[in-house]
């Protein structure tokens, strides 16, 4: 699966008071889908905490190409298109129902030790389910 595709409905609180996505939101959707992903490969969040790995966001270059509204029913479309040993780069789309692409972004997410937030390697399990898909 190189692609993955995950559907995200849009609600009310997710809008500003012009009935639009606020921007900030989108990168909410982003999250969502990359954890469907990873947890679609059979890793669990809360499994890496145990272990005190974590995935933190480095960076988001994003751009918005039109307007999501109240209601509708997105796609978010995530693949990986760079894989190092302690980061990654998704890039990333989110579609409206007719399937314009309404915003895209690349970001860039690191695999840290929660307990000292220093970059880790991203667990041999992970990398090669990553290494699979890219």
């Amino acid at each position: 699966m190189k692609q993955h595709k995950h559907k995200v409905r849009v609600y009310y609180e997710d809008t500003d008071a012009g009935g639009i996505v606020y921007y900030a939101n989108y990168l909410k959707f982003f999250e969502r889908a990359r954890t469907e992903w990873l947890r679609q490969m059979g890793t669990e969040q809360h499994t890496l905490l145990e272990r005190s790995v974590g995935f933190v966001v480095k960076r988001v270059e994003m751009d918005n190409h039109g307007p999501a509204r109240f209601n509708e029913l997105l796609c978010i479309e995530s693949e990986i298109v760079e894989l190092k040993r302690a980061s990654l780069v998704f890039k990333q789309l989110i579609k409206s129902p007719n399937g314009q692409c309404l915003v895209s972004a690349l970001i860039r997410v690191a695999c840290v030790n929660l307990s000292n937030m220093k970059p880790q390697a991203i667990p041999k399990q992970i990398l090669g389910e990553f290494s699979r898909v890219i």
